[in-house]
């Protein structure tokens, strides 16, 4: 079983066609079509995120094999659109999605909003209103927060360990570090995630972090995987990626 995954996108359209690239590479040399799961946090931060929505939403839309998972950026952006006062309950209660360390700024500038993070909220949500179209705002919402294939669940921040996959909440797959970072346990699947950005991939031998920073100006990562083996795609080709 092969399939593809892809990290922590947040508004770097471009590295998100490079990435894809690398797969349809890959592809070609290794026996053709197979799905591509994208791991969340879609927006924010990067200076394209409506680009980036846009892309995966015409891609799935024309049949591309994509599978698009719901990050904590991409529900705070849903959340602010459908009530700017609410506070998304994995956040600190101290910051908004607004706040200059979350990005969602530079998000609604992708949108054309002016001055997002300098002028008072109500306005600022009035002008997202207008200018988000009802389509990337039902598409956003609707994003799956777990995909299981075979033996591997993908998965954007983790899961709580020792919960049923089935019974997992949404706000531990899409905001979970601890305790999920530090359990060795074996979780019963290689569980895929990102979320808990590092500086390259790294496969702990049940769980694999594929958020390698694009966020704070590092790499977007895609990865093959044959069944449970896994290989970080570069531009000369596959490099195993070994626990």
């Amino acid at each position: 079983m092969r399939a593809y995954a892809i990290g922590d996108i947040h508004g770097h359209l471009n590295l998100l066609l490079t990435a894809h690239n690398l797969i349809t590479e890959d592809m070609a040399r290794h026996g053709g079509p197979a799905p591509v799961i994208h791991l969340g946090d879609l927006v924010d931060r990067g200076p394209d995120s409506r680009g980036v929505i846009e892309h995966l939403l015409h891609g799935q839309a024309r049949g591309e094999d994509w599978v698009v998972l719901k990050g904590n950026h991409d529900r705070m952006f849903s959340l602010f659109l459908d009530d700017p006062a609410a506070q998304d309950p994995g956040l600190r209660p101290d910051y908004s999605w607004l706040h200059p360390r979350l990005g969602g700024a530079t998000t609604l500038a992708s949108y054309g909003i002016h001055a997002p993070g300098d002028r008072p909220v109500a306005p600022v949500h009035a002008d997202a209103m207008a200018a988000v179209p009802q389509a990337h705002r039902d598409w956003l919402a609707s994003r799956p927060t777990m995909h299981r294939l075979g033996e591997l669940v993908f998965v954007h921040a983790g899961i709580r360990p020792g919960v049923a996959f089935e019974d997992q909440t949404e706000t531990d797959l899409v905001w979970i570090r601890e305790p999920f970072l530090s359990d060795d346990r074996d979780h019963g699947a290689l569980i895929v995630h990102g979320h808990t950005a590092l500086d390259a991939p790294m496969h702990y031998g049940n769980r694999l972090n594929l958020d390698s920073g694009a966020a704070y100006g590092g790499p977007l990562t895609a990865v093959a995987f044959e069944g449970r083996e896994v290989f970080h795609l570069t531009p000369s080709g596959r490099v195993p990626l070994h626990n």
